[in-house]
């Protein structure tokens, strides 16, 4: 079954090139069902009127459709009408060339070759793959340079391996980009930035192909200062939101995805790992707030036995010896807690409405046998990254991390420890845990480096640099377990003598 294909030409003052354009266009690609469509962003000169003599002039083996936008809508915006185009007119591919001529129609049929195989989700022609073929064909010598740092910063930082981020020859399956919110993208140049990010954080892949690179006479109305700020923005802030410190709703998959709420994080220095540490093997643990049982599974290959407790079934019931569905804000405990020779609250507190009420009744609990370490981490709400966006006015929540949207409390060190303290418990430790670099940019040695950077900080600066806190508490013997010794005492005592 024949693929249809929409070729979308963005045009903007390029009354001398766009017939060129149009005549440059292989005629192998409409062997397919093709139409081009050409979308004028407001131009005052008279592209609409070439581009609509072109049909007169010629004969054309296609359908050839040439829209008007009453209003500029920038770089960004002319492309979300051409896609919004091709999905309301059911098309499969939309292959993207600008009306200037800089990016060669004649390398259509091969760039179209991995979407019509159904082989990728989206197209890019590189100039950058064969590094000095960008310079022989024009290329200003700061935009190569810039190009190649530009592209590196955002490989860094997005985990990924692209040639090229700059290319505006693109082709996209538009089952693909039914599964983008572009609507929610700029309106200006990085668009094609964020769309890429889109695509990367959707899971969806991206092929490469090597293309000629031409600069001609035609007219840049890119400001490449402002372009390279606004590209340094997206790309620095977008993998925050992995991280939970940010949220915007045009890079949120989680749920396109499938993705589970809670990851394991125990190959590095993270909440699970360090309280894991804190566990002596082959001890009787109580996990609360269990989850998953990521943490129980690594405790019972140490030997250890552990009960779990969470407001849904677990997904790994094999890895407790009991587990139990109970409602931590309003069901009291199904178990006898008091045998435990650890209890652990691995970011479970936030979560609770009533936190007090719930650390008093675990003391009740508790107090007359005061033998368990009570293993607690939550969210440091003082933490340097959330600050500093505090004071540009941001404070958004998230899908996951210190700003979960799930969250009822934000705590700081100080106001984590108060909360145990005056119920009854003493702290034995407290300690700063790194951002969690591997999970927001992926396992490699920068973010391991990062990891280790950020681990010698938080020990200077705890409070600033800590992305979550550690605390360990015991809780002090009550005055009903202080009295019962005291009589168990003098009556031996008594009988001493």
């Amino acid at each position: 079954m024949k693929k249809r294909i929409l070729i979308f030409i963005v045009a903007y003052h390029h009354e001398k090139s766009i017939q060129s354009v149009l005549s440059r266009i292989p005629q192998s690609v409409f062997a397919h069902d093709t139409e081009v469509l050409i979308i004028d962003d407001a131009s005052t000169d008279s592209t609409f009127q070439k581009a609509e003599e072109y049909r007169d002039i010629t004969e054309t083996p296609f359908k050839l459709t040439v829209l008007y936008n009453p209003d500029n809508l920038g770089y960004g915006g002319n492309q979300k009408v051409g896609f919004q185009y091709a999905i309301e007119n059911n098309f499969d591919i939309v292959a993207l060339i600008h009306g200037d001529g800089q990016y060669a129609p004649e390398r259509l049929p091969e760039l179209l070759q991995p979407l019509l195989q159904e082989k990728a989700d989206a197209v890019f022609g590189s100039r950058m793959i064969n590094r000095l073929d960008a310079l022989k064909g024009g290329m200003p010598l700061y935009k190569y340079v810039g190009n190649k740092i530009l592209t590196t910063f955002q490989n860094r930082a997005l985990g990924t391996n692209l040639s090229e981020f700059h290319s505006g020859y693109r082709l996209y399956a538009v089952d693909a980009l039914k599964k983008l919110p572009f609507d929610l993208n700029t309106n200006d140049f990085h668009f094609d930035t964020e769309i890429i990010i889109q695509l990367v954080f959707a899971g969806l892949k991206i092929e490469e192909i090597a293309i000629p690179t031409y600069y001609g006479d035609e007219i840049c109305n890119v400001d490449g200062l402002k372009y390279a700020k606004d590209v340094f923005k997206v790309t620095s802030l977008a993998p925050l939101q992995r991280l939970g410190l940010l949220y915007q709703r045009k890079f949120d998959f989680s749920e396109m995805k499938g993705e589970k709420r809670y990851t394991s994080k125990i190959d590095f220095d993270s909440s699970h790992s360090l309280a894991i540490r804190e566990i002596s093997y082959g001890a009787k643990v109580l996990d609360l707030g269990c989850s998953s049982g990521i943490i129980a599974a690594e405790l019972k290959a140490r030997g250890c036995t552990v009960t779990g407790i969470d407001s849904v079934p677990t997904e790994n019931r094999a890895a407790f010896e009991e587990y139990y569905v109970c409602d931590l804000d309003r069901d009291e405990l199904p178990v006898d807690i008091a045998p435990f020779d650890y209890i652990l609250l691995l970011d479970v507190i936030e979560h609770l409405a009533d936190p007090e009420a719930f650390v008093d009744r675990l003391y009740e609990k508790l107090g007359n046998k005061p033998q368990a370490k009570l293993i607690v981490t939550t969210g440091n709400i003082a933490f340097i990254v959330v600050r500093i966006v505090l004071m540009f006015g941001a404070f958004n929540y998230g899908r996951r991390g210190i700003l979960d949207m799930d969250h009822k409390r934000l705590f700081t060190f100080s106001t984590i420890c108060n909360l145990f303290e005056e119920r009854g418990f003493d702290l034995l430790e407290k300690s700063g845990i790194p951002v969690p670099f591997q999970l927001a940019f992926g396992r490699n040695k920068f973010n391991s480096a990062m990891n280790k950077i950020n681990s010698v900080l938080l020990k200077v600066l705890p409070g600033l640099m800590s992305f979550q806190i550690l605390c360990v508490f015991k809780p002090r013997p009550s005055l009903g377990h202080l009295l019962g010794q005291a009589i168990e005492t003098g009556d031996r005592k008594r009988a001493a003598l």
